[in-house]
């Protein structure tokens, strides 16, 4: 049986791939849909100042202005907005004001949509770290059990089929970042931390 597809198809994906992709894209459906009508209009207006048409024809109109502002004094006219064009001057900080709080009000809801995501990745490895160790210990149950294999003392093993403790191992982060310890397993030793994996580290040379 050939595993190509024919030109112009999409491949067929795994079920458990298919759920994840789905999964995430009914979290960026959930998240547009719970913005209001005003935040829609800000975030398609934030969209379209960031488009390069958008830059140009600012470029455009500026110049325009200016140019017409000369051209008028050249030929002995009135000009609307003379040098140093004071109008364009305040029309372009207006501007700048709006544009500088669009971006931020949309910048809000995009970084409310990264915390998701970052939950959500943390959630995941905290519960594959769980998993993981509790695959080994199922491994080293039947290895013990096993009357065709070797009983012996895997100290590696048995210390990462116990799963961490995330909350030791955040205060030992936050206290590498605030106590001016050079390395995590520096600040689990001032903890005293029994954690079994922690006592399996590797310990850098004193210097």
């Amino acid at each position: 049986m050939s595993d190509t597809t024919a030109p112009g198809t999409l491949p067929i994906l795994p079920a458990h791939i298919e759920d994840t992709i789905a999964a995430i894209a009914k979290l960026h459906a959930d998240h547009r849909q719970e913005a209001g009508a005003l935040q829609r209009v800000v975030d398609r207006s934030t969209a379209w100042i960031g488009r390069p048409r958008f830059v140009a024809g600012l470029t455009i109109c500026v110049a325009l202005w200016v140019a017409g502002n000369l051209a008028a004094g050249a030929i002995g006219t009135s000009a609307w907005d003379a040098p140093p064009f004071a109008w364009l001057q305040g029309a372009l900080g207006l501007l700048a004001l709006y544009v500088t709080v669009l971006i931020l009000t949309t910048q809000r809801r995009e970084d409310q949509l990264a915390g998701y995501r970052e939950q959500l990745t943390l959630e995941l490895a905290i519960l594959g770290e769980q998993k993981s160790a509790k695959i080994i210990s199922l491994l080293e149950e039947m290895r013990r059990d096993s009357t065709t294999l070797h009983n012996r003392v895997d100290e590696a093993a048995a210390a990462m089929s116990v799963p961490a403790d995330p909350q030791a191992v955040l205060d030992a982060i936050k206290e590498t970042e605030v106590g001016g310890l050079e390395t995590i397993e520096e600040v689990l030793d001032a903890q005293g931390s029994d954690d079994p994996i922690v006592a399996k580290l590797p310990h850098p040379p004193s210097s």
